[in-house]
């Protein structure tokens, strides 16, 4: 047997519950079995442990059996290197084939044209369904070529997001489409730059460009023809970039979209100007300040004027410290010191967490909605 390694979609994406090894000989001591390596060598995972007595990578059972050692962990993320030791054998995350429960066998994959996307579908849907369109944030998209090209999948594995809405609604379509990516798109981001100086390159080929954004609803428009999307119940959500992205997507796909829930968007001079003028149902999210200093600012000029403009289903909440700390997001007290504030700014911005897990009934309001022309 090879080196298997079992996961779902947790609170920080792709996250580690099980592996297993093929192993020779007696069943090894527990205090042998460790997870080692940065995915639990932080500071927030030593606070876990030093205030609950449990943390993310703590074993919690092993077995052995027909010459297979299973060891059951507490969830830990698999978005940087880890290591299982087992007495004096080490076994690094490069060596394990990593089986994802739902997004494995679930999701399919899609190319039409430039726009690579996964597809959940719903089982014996014998009528129109409804579908969320979900934008990734920046940096889990694709590149044209080389190292790290679209693989058609980092979309769906690096935040809570496409699948728990898959497991959560599963009588709805969930399409995940993958952006590409200019690999040095983020490279002069300044987080805090002026509000003029905050809008991306306006290549139509990177990112939730219009361009973009256009031939992703000419799939959904598509579906809809086919008799297999409900027009009337088509949703669009994201975070961060796709935050943005969903706002743009309001304009671009006015005819669409019955409601939308940008998290965390990026507001540059075009999406602030988008999301002022917005008239169907919306509800923005973000922390009570995020990791770009402006952005809840802007966020409540745009939501007053969207109110302001007569439109009574906007909506508007920012995160407060302890309503974040409920999904343990910020919680490490170092970051309350003002040399860490970058790292605090940072980690706010993982309000798609409490939005995606329903907070205020937000998802729960978004299903709800339907479009009347």
């Amino acid at each position: 047997m090879k080196n298997e390694a079992y996961a779902f979609l947790g609170l920080t994406g792709q996250e580690i519950c099980c592996l297993q090894i093929p192993w020779e000989g007696d069943l090894p001591k527990e205090e042998e079995i460790v997870i080692e390596g940065p995915a639990v060598e932080t500071d927030h995972v030593r606070y876990l442990k030093e205030s609950r007595g449990t943390a993310p990578g703590d074993v919690k059972s092993v077995k052995l059996e027909d010459g297979v050692l299973t060891v059951e962990t507490e969830p830990f993320t698999n978005r940087v290197d880890w290591t299982l030791k087992t007495g004096d054998r080490k076994t690094s995350k490069k060596d394990f084939t990593v089986h994802t429960r739902t997004a494995d066998d679930k999701f399919a994959r899609f190319t039409e044209g430039r726009v690579m996307y996964r597809l959940y579908t719903p089982e014996n849907a014998s009528e129109p369904r409804p579908m969320i369109l979900f934008l990734h944030g920046g940096g889990n998209g694709g590149y044209e070529d080389g190292e790290g090209a679209r693989d058609n999948e980092k979309q769906l594995m690096a935040d809570y997001g496409p699948v728990n809405f898959a497991e959560n609604y599963p009588d709805i379509y969930v399409m995940a489409p993958m952006c590409v990516e200019d690999r040095d798109m983020f490279k002069n981001m300044k987080m805090n730059a002026t509000f003029a100086e905050s809008d991306f390159s306006s290549d139509p080929r990177y990112g939730w460009s219009r361009y973009y954004l256009g031939l992703v609803c000419d799939i959904i428009r598509r579906m809809i023809r086919e008799g297999k999307v409900d027009p009337k119940r088509v949703y669009v959500t994201g975070m961060s970039m796709g935050g943005a992205g969903t706002v743009r997507a309001m304009s671009v796909g006015s005819d669409l979209f019955a409601a939308a829930v940008p998290v965390c968007p990026s507001m540059t001079p075009e999406t602030f100007s988008i999301l002022k003028s917005v008239r169907r149902p919306i509800w923005v999210t973000s922390a009570y300040i995020d990791h770009s200093l402006y952005r809840h600012k802007y966020l409540v000029d745009a939501y007053i004027s969207m109110r302001d403009a007569g439109n009574d289903n906007a909506h508007l909440t920012l995160f407060s410290p302890e309503e974040l700390e409920k999904y343990d997001v910020s919680v490490t007290p170092s970051l309350w010191r003002p040399e860490n504030y970058g790292d605090l700014f940072h980690q706010n911005h993982w309000s798609w967490v409490p939005t995606y897990k329903n907070e205020y009934g937000i998802m729960s309001w978004l299903l709800n909605q339907t479009k009347d022309d």
